[in-house]
């Protein structure tokens, strides 16, 4: 988020014994063994071994995903799932249900934003199990190349970003049908908008902490007036978080989809430049001076790859190049709400505002943002 090379862990990191106990009580399978655990400083993961089965643990604080707002997210996944796409299956348990010999010792106390009402022996107060929730996953098909990866960089090759290009287009195809809601607002999500003025005023009147945050900010005159047209397409729900470290992989072939923290009724085309805008773009160069980077060579490999299953139509393809610009705000504005409200972190709620939200508009107004554009509009319309 910084200066630093690497971000140090938001939350505290899972023991054995909660792990065991999440798997007992989602998949009843007794004992589990961490096998490896997640770098990502804003996850607690990590897979284990129980007898012949592996799978994955996620902690969550209930705060920022309650058991209602996954039951969103898997009720999207089983759609997908029965529909031939090879999303893994999940199980879910609060906290508080874990089962009663996994004592508060054992599951283990640590100091971090979510917080029990238990002091803890220098006076101060601990954050528990019961304020967090567990999803409990099988493990999906295919390797996690990606996992030592930073999120939103580059796929290894073009036959990635076209295998992935591929898949993408499968998953939009076995989406239609699936006629859930929008998601209630929630910190963390891949909202859609089509205008920059609009999605502030939005999320400025359903979040009262960004709003507080942006009040003494003339956020109007730093910010692009960038539009899309969104009524010229159909609503999808989409997995909204589309780049190779949320995909396994067998040679250069797809074989497991995961991660759908991010999934809504959004539409087939936010997602395809939200894939994009998570892989051609290297941000973190740009933050520090440095070039962008962009790989056309990938992008156009993702873009065949989607069109051989599943052809834009052409409200889809004149939406492209105007919806590119627009993919992260929603997002962003939600991770600047998360900082400020569930790990308490102002000062990368700054630099969210700063590096990733305002940084990302104006780049597109560079001419080489206009450049990436022209390119979605032209592969768009062959």
């Amino acid at each position: 988020m910084g200066d630093e090379p690497l971000a140090a862990p938001t939350w505290p990191a899972l023991t054995e014994a909660e792990a065991a106990s999440a798997v007992a009580a989602t998949w009843g399978f007794d004992g589990a063994t961490i096998e490896w655990r997640s770098a990502r400083p804003l996850s607690a993961t990590v897979g284990v071994r129980t007898g012949s089965e592996r799978l994955v643990v996620k902690r969550l604080p209930s705060a920022l995903r309650d058991l209602g707002a996954l039951a969103e997210e898997h009720r999207f996944m089983a759609h997908l799932r029965a529909r031939g796409i090879p999303v893994p299956e999940v199980r879910t348990v609060a906290g508080s249900e874990l089962r009663a010999a996994a004592s508060r010792d054992e599951l283990g106390q640590h100091r971090c934003g979510v917080e029990s009402t238990e002091p803890d022996s220098a006076g101060g107060s601990h954050a528990d199990h019961r304020a967090f929730v567990y999803e409990v996953h099988r493990l999906g098909e295919g390797d996690d190349r990606y996992r030592a990866d930073f999120s939103w960089t580059p796929f290894r090759d073009i036959e990635d970003a076209a295998a992935a290009g591929t898949m993408l287009a499968r998953l939009h195809s076995a989406a239609e049908g699936f006629d859930a809601p929008t998601r209630p607002v929630r910190p963390l999500l891949a909202s859609m908008h089509s205008d920059v003025i609009d999605a502030f005023e939005w999320h400025i009147a359903r979040r009262p902490a960004l709003a507080a945050f942006l009040a003494n900010r003339d956020w109007r005159t730093e910010v692009p007036d960038l539009r899309a047209d969104l009524t010229t397409v159909e609503p999808l729900w989409t997995h909204g978080d589309w780049h190779p470290t949320n995909l396994l992989w067998r040679d250069h072939e797809v074989t497991s989809v995961i991660d759908f923290g991010l999934s809504d009724r959004t539409t087939a085309v936010f997602d395809l430049v939200t894939a994009v805008e998570r892989t051609a773009v290297d941000w973190i160069s740009l933050r520090d001076g440095g070039p962008a980077n962009v790989r056309t060579d990938q992008i156009t490999a993702l873009f065949e790859g989607y069109q051989s299953i599943r052809p834009l139509n052409h409200a889809e393809s004149q939406l492209l190049p105007d919806l590119l610009p627009l993919a992260h705000i929603g997002y962003e504005l939600s991770e600047i709400d998360y900082f400020l409200t569930i790990p308490q972190e102002p000062r990368n709620a700054e630099i969210a505002y700063n590096d990733w939200l305002l940084g990302h508009l104006r780049w597109y107004e560079t001419p080489e943002g206009h450049n990436l554009r022209a390119l979605l509009h032209d592969l768009a319309t062959r």
